[in-house]
């Protein structure tokens, strides 16, 4: 007999989790999770490279699972070494799945089929048909003809797990059109669905008569999001839109007439009429105007960041209260870099209200607190701040020659994002170990070297770094516009004690790399970093 496997932590802490061990598994699984973070932390955990592939087409990543040739193929991560689940049948490109999402089981909702219990792909395909996917087989479980009106293209979550929003392509008007008079009436369709069972909420037309020249159009927790390309972004409530404009009701699979045409609702080739048809403008609940159109909502209590409307201004965020836009006290966040690529601003995803502004060489974790003796405003705090690994000052020398023969020696100082300096490129949370992961770059003779990096997410302490193996190209540049962005695109995830890292090449190679945790029993403890306050 071959020597005995070692039992995978995660999957054995996962089923207690779910039962085979207790009957409490709420309080199993947090406790897991704590024992999986000590793991995943200690010095002598590593992470080794188990798995790398090449693509041809975009590969996806969800929550334990890898997709390839636009998600017709998907294997699982979770194993020791990586495995395909699987394959579904070749198809046209008329017929391929162009977005999708996954969904989970929600719990403590009954379900019509046992099979409603698992998890599902919710897919759109090119020829605007929408699928529910087994996760597991690549069965298909439901499919929904949407409409030959538009062509739908982009999937999004309204409510996340519960709603979710079909968005179609923009309509744009030709330049013959335009020089003809023809205008476009209908800029855009937004399907909505509740899902599992799959329930028809309604399709909502954007319209140049009622709401412009509209650049976008999206829903976010039951607020409709208009964009406009002078900046401006408007708010509106969808059910209010819901109420005052729905012509129809309309239930899938039911028979219905529609504009001298019968069929059968979300059957081919009667699809799903356009029921919701906005004939006046509706109430509006919010304005505001931001450069590119960035509009956040978050904090508690809600507050909203947007960078002014100027082109000056990009990279100066304004967090002010969504209840009266007054600007929270040391709201205004700059942060002084001199840098090729801009920093970026967000609330933090772990529902703390907090805010993460990520620059080429810190992060800074900044709170929102109630001002002293006044609990109507509130200020911005810095709650902790991650610094690059970096040598202060650091200059070089310029060499120059003069026409008389005279050497000259300049110094200048380096870019805050200069690939030779520790830059950071990527800033994630991960919600079940409560860790920041954060990717640093820095390029050493030819070729860039990266590292991602675990700290505490109330603190911010440096628990664990991990060296990635592959190369991190960060030297090729390339101009559109205004705009100067790497060649290469990188995405990497930390998934409990899963690495993956997706790298799009010029050519249109894309590249998958993935690490598993290992613990090396031979290796002791030498140093143990807590989570705490520095």
């Amino acid at each position: 007999m071959g020597p005995t496997q070692k039992p995978n932590v995660c999957r054995q802490l996962s089923r207690r989790a779910l039962g085979f061990f207790s009957r409490d598994a709420g309080v199993v699984q947090r406790t897991n999770l704590g024992i999986l973070r000590v793991l995943v932390c200690q010095e002598s955990t590593k992470f080794k490279n188990v798995w790398t592939t090449h693509s041809k087409s975009p590969i996806a990543y969800e929550r334990g699972r890898i997709y390839f040739d636009n998600y017709r193929c998907c294997v699982s991560s979770v194993a020791s070494e990586p495995r395909k689940l699987y394959e579904m049948p070749k198809c046209s490109k008329s017929e391929k799945i162009e977005d999708a999402l996954l969904w989970e089981c929600p719990v403590g909702e009954i379900l019509p089929n046992p099979s409603d219990y698992k998890s599902s792909l919710i897919a759109l395909t090119a020829h605007n048909w929408l699928f529910r996917i087994s996760a597991t087989t690549g069965k298909v479980l439901e499919k929904i003809y949407l409409a030959s009106y538009c062509k739908f293209r982009y999937l999004s979550w309204d409510t996340p797990q519960e709603v979710i929003a079909v968005k179609s392509a923009q309509n744009k008007c030709s330049a013959l059109a335009r020089q003809a008079g023809i205008q476009q009436p209908i800029l855009l369709y937004l399907a909505v669905f509740h899902v599992l069972p799959f329930s028809l909420i309604g399709i909502l037309e954007i319209s140049k008569k009622i709401f412009g020249n509209v650049t976008d159009a999206t829903l976010s927790h039951g607020i409709l999001i208009v964009m406009y390309s002078s900046g401006l972004v408007r708010l509106y409530s969808f059910q209010a839109i819901i109420e005052q404009f729905m012509q129809q009701k309309l239930d899938l699979g039911c028979a219905c007439r529609w504009g001298g045409t019968a069929g059968t609702v979300g059957e081919a080739p009667f699809g799903i009429p356009c029921n919701i048809k906005i004939t006046d403008s509706p109430p509006l609940l919010f304005e505001v105007s931001s450069l590119e159109n960035a509009f956040q909502i978050g904090g508690h209590p809600w507050h909203y960041i947007i960078t002014p409307n100027r082109k000056k201004q990009k990279g100066v965020f304004h967090i002010c209260a969504l209840k009266d836009n007054s600007l929270a006290k040391n709201g205004i966040q700059e942060m002084e870099c001199c840098s090729l690529e801009s920093d970026w601003i967000y609330f933090h995803p772990d529902a703390s209200g907090r805010i993460i502004h990520v620059g080429p060489n810190q992060v800074k974790v900044l709170k929102l607190n109630e001002v002293e003796n006044n609990s109507a405003q509130h200020q911005i705090s810095e709650d902790f701040v991650i610094l690059a690994n970096r040598e202060k000052n650091k200059n070089e020398n310029l060499l120059t020659v003069t026409a008389s023969g005279r050497v000259v020696k300049k110094k200048f100082n380096l870019l805050d994002d200069d690939p030779e300096q520790e830059t950071f490129k990527i800033v994630d949370y991960e919600d079940e170990l409560d860790l920041l992961s954060v990717v640093a770059v820095t390029q050493i003779d030819a070729e860039g070297k990266a590292h991602l990096d675990f700290h505490c997410n109330e603190y911010g302490t440096l628990l664990k770094s991990i060296p990635l193996e592959e190369s991190w190209d960060v030297s090729r540049l390339a101009c559109t516009n205004d705009h100067i962005k790497e060649t290469y695109s990188h995405e990497v995830y930390f998934d409990r004690d899963l690495v993956l890292h997706i790298e799009q090449k010029p050519s249109r190679v894309f590249s998958c790399y993935v690490y598993q945790m290992v613990c090396d029993p031979g290796e002791e403890e030498t140093t143990n970093r807590s989570c705490e306050k520095e």
